[in-house]
């Protein structure tokens, strides 16, 4: 019985579900013959257990353009937003795809379209 009971606590201690990286907000500003991306994410970082550590832009097709890592946890600063430049953006190519990662689940199945006008 005292063996049990002591498994279930050190399962409980660390994360059971964790929540994925909510993008927030998007913003793309045109920088010569690349683009600059700032994304807004928020998560419920717990500290270095837990955080959203990074986002990054997609074709539709999955093909990854850039990658924003996020290096450290953001406990007290929700939401938080993060800048990339010199994003190469192929030419005709009407939208991209945002997708967050966290340390504990990676990159989230979901993701956030966002139409580039002018690409």
């Amino acid at each position: 019985m005292i063996r049990s009971v002591f498994v279930v606590v050190c399962l409980s201690a660390g994360p059971l579900a964790a929540d994925p990286a909510v993008i927030e907000r998007i913003e793309v500003t045109p920088q010569g013959d690349a683009w600059r991306f700032d994304v807004t994410l928020s998560h419920g970082d717990t500290g270095w257990d837990d955080y959203a550590d990074g986002w990054r832009v997609e074709l539709e097709d999955g093909t990854v353009l850039a990658t924003r890592t996020l290096l450290h946890p953001h406990v007290n600063e929700q939401p938080f937003t993060r800048s990339q430049s010199g994003v190469a953006i192929p030419d005709d190519t009407g939208k991209v795809f945002i997708r967050a990662s966290t340390n504990v689940d990676g990159w989230h199945s979901d993701r956030v379209a966002f139409v580039v006008e002018g690409s």
